[in-house]
């Protein structure tokens, strides 16, 4: 088996997205032109690297990007994913579609139930967005504080991008260069 690794140009703030497929599905997602991540993924997942072009998933990128697109329908390898990590991206996956967000307190109750220990739940919750491998798709640019944006690994202006275009922010005002 190998992992195809494709870029797909993307608006600023984002500018492009390096995508790696295997012949299961999308199995990696990286904000900007990072071949070096796909490597290392490959090397975890004991596959070659190739050149591709991207097919369905590159078309399916440009067309969300382009404000064309609310789903994304192609087949998902989850196999840089595992146990509780799994558990929380696959409730997101799952139950924050378009144009919705969720606080990572609802989040971690959605995956693991009620607790009397929210406030570790939602911070193990926060820890998982940041390693997850299918951003965008798995849309934890949608994950929330409770009483701000919280963190995400494209960067701030990304999130807030992305948000936007899903009509959850007003898009910020941009006069150009000076």
């Amino acid at each position: 088996m190998v992992l195809a690794r494709t870029v797909v140009p993307a608006p600023e703030p984002i500018g492009a997205l390096t995508l790696g497929l295997t012949t299961a599905g999308l199995a990696l997602v990286v904000f900007g032109d990072r071949p070096e991540i796909v490597d290392r993924a490959a090397t975890r997942l004991g596959e070659a690297v190739v050149a591709g072009d991207g097919g369905t998933a590159a078309e399916q990128f440009a067309e969300y990007l382009a404000g064309t697109r609310r789903a994304f329908d192609m087949p998902l390898d989850w196999s840089l994913t595992s146990g509780s990590q799994r558990q929380v991206l696959q409730a997101l996956y799952d139950t924050v579609p378009f144009g919705t967000t969720v606080t990572y307190g609802e989040l971690a109750a959605r995956a693991w139930g009620r607790s009397e220990r929210a406030y570790t739940a939602a911070r193990g919750v926060g820890a998982i967005m940041g390693s997850n491998p299918l951003p965008v798709v798995v849309p934890c640019h949608r994950v929330l504080g409770s009483d701000s944006l919280g963190g995400f690994g494209g960067g701030r202006a990304t999130k807030e991008w992305l948000l936007a275009l899903e009509g959850v922010l007003t898009p910020a005002l941009d006069f150009g260069p000076g």
